[in-house]
């Protein structure tokens, strides 16, 4: 029997209204919704978010809070990053990478952003290889609480 794995969460996007205007944007221009938006910390130029639509639990992002590239505290947020996620969830490794314009899979062309996934051994299955489905263990809301705390904890 076909076995079926459900993910609600995923119609808001798929069966959503387009964004007006950049995402990212709307994102740094308010902070009154930063629980909302996932958004965990807020630094001059850049802030961290957690990816709505993730490739493992902790999947977060650097992102610039304007359509500028700025690399110091990109880098400084980014170590606040590893260490969060090393201390919430104590991963085996993490990916760290950029896409660059929507050919290389940039989902939000023209605002730079990092993304930080945290790693397993074996966290790759059937399920990605095969199924092209991703399974995310944990609820966004519950990985904002546990990697808000980490941050405090940097």
């Amino acid at each position: 029997m076909m076995g079926r794995l459900y993910a609600p969460w995923r119609s808001v996007y798929l069966m959503g209204e387009p964004v007006n205007g950049c995402l990212f944007c709307n994102f740094a221009a308010d902070p009154s919704q930063d629980r909302a938006n996932f958004v965990l910390e807020r630094g001059r130029d850049w802030f961290i978010v957690i990816n709505r639509y993730p490739y493992t639990t902790g999947h977060i992002m650097v992102v610039t809070q304007r359509h500028v590239e700025k690399m110091t505290e990109m880098v400084e947020l980014l170590a606040r990053c590893e260490r969060a996620l090393t201390r919430a969830y104590h991963p085996d490794g993490i990916n760290v990478g950029a896409n660059l314009g929507r050919s290389a899979g940039a989902g939000i062309v023209g605002h730079f952003h990092m993304h930080m996934v945290p790693r397993w051994h074996g966290d790759t299955n059937f399920m990605s290889a095969v199924g092209e489905t991703r399974v995310v263990s944990e609820d966004l809301n519950d990985t904002y609480d546990r990697l808000q705390r980490a941050l405090g904890e940097s």
